[in-house]
């Protein structure tokens, strides 16, 4: 018997990937490969490259991939909420979005399952199940950033603390198997109704890179609709660069307390930060990125997003 959702798709579904670059020349060929399985199923799809001044060959292999996409170039390393807003900008709004970093590889069928999910009226974003290489599932799936999660992470360890449900991480196997609501994914693969995009508006562009995806998402559910998880659309993602990248590590501890710090007062903002502080105190000798972490972590934000514009 015929799945009547994904039966009932047609080519009057609409959909713009979007794809952001920025010194991506050694993935982005990969992703582009992967697209014409991935949106298998989709008649009517268009494919949006925004590049933000890379120094590689990132532009010219996506313009002349046979895939056919469209290049905006922002001529500047804009970041990457304001790369999707100049995106959906020059997008029908009548459209879906599905945004992908350029270091994902859609499976078959990936987009159309997503997609079908759209079609429910109180879902207003949804995102596959992530793979590693090697195909194992990938923890994608995560809590609202707290004062709990923040010090169970620090003093516990982030595999631990997502094990006994006190993390950021969310480690509920059953939920990576059967699917369900989460407070928040990672934003490497993301699907948004045009009814979202309209609800919800633009991208913030204060954060740059990194927590954008936390903002947007809870932005999603504060317009009452859910955040929704699908393993049956599966894309595999290769990611992890922050890990080696002592200014990703710094940056994206420097956007958790900003992110926090929007949406609590100050002394809430100070101990979830004393928390991050703790943590990297605790792995100071693990490695450069928890040193650039816990620097990043004492430093405001205001002279850490001065010193990223330099």
């Amino acid at each position: 018997m015929k799945d009547n959702t994904l039966a009932s798709l047609h080519d009057g579904t609409r959909l713009a990937v979007v794809v952001v670059t920025y010194n991506s020349a050694d993935v982005i060929g990969g992703l582009l490969d992967s697209l014409p399985s991935g949106l298998a199923g989709l008649a009517d799809t268009e494919i949006v490259i925004v590049d933000n001044k890379s120094r590689d060959a990132s532009v010219d292999i996506a313009a002349s991939h046979p895939v056919n996409v469209r290049v905006i170039q922002t001529g500047r390393n804009a970041g990457y909420a304001a790369a999707i807003n100049a995106a959906a900008a020059s997008i029908d709004d009548e459209r879906h979005l599905l945004i992908l970093n350029p270091d994902i590889r859609l499976q078959p069928g990936c987009a159309r399952t997503l997609v079908s999910r759209l079609h429910d009226p109180s879902i207003g974003l949804v995102v596959p199940q992530l793979l590693h290489e090697d195909g194992s599932i990938t923890h994608s799936l995560r809590r609202e950033p707290s004062l709990i999660t923040a010090w169970s992470d620090s003093l516990l360890g982030t595999s631990f603390a997502g094990r006994l449900g006190l993390g950021e991480i969310v480690k509920d196997e059953r939920l990576y198997r059967a699917g369900g609501t989460v407070d928040w994914a990672s934003g490497a693969a993301l699907a948004i109704s045009a009814r979202t995009r309209k609800a919800v508006g633009a991208w913030d562009e204060t954060f740059f890179l990194y927590s954008e995806e936390v903002d947007y998402m809870e932005r999603v559910r504060r317009c009452g609709l859910k955040v929704a998880y699908e393993p049956a659309a599966r894309a595999v993602h290769i990611g992890g660069e922050y890990h080696e990248n002592v200014g990703l590590s710094a940056l994206m501890t420097s956007n958790r307390i900003h992110y926090y710090g929007r949406h609590h007062g100050a002394a809430a903002t100070f101990l979830f930060r004393l928390g991050i502080i703790t943590g990297e105190v605790m792995r100071f000798g693990l490695g450069p990125g928890h040193r650039a972490a816990l620097s990043a972590a004492l430093r405001p934000y205001s002279e850490y997003r001065a010193a990223l514009q330099r």
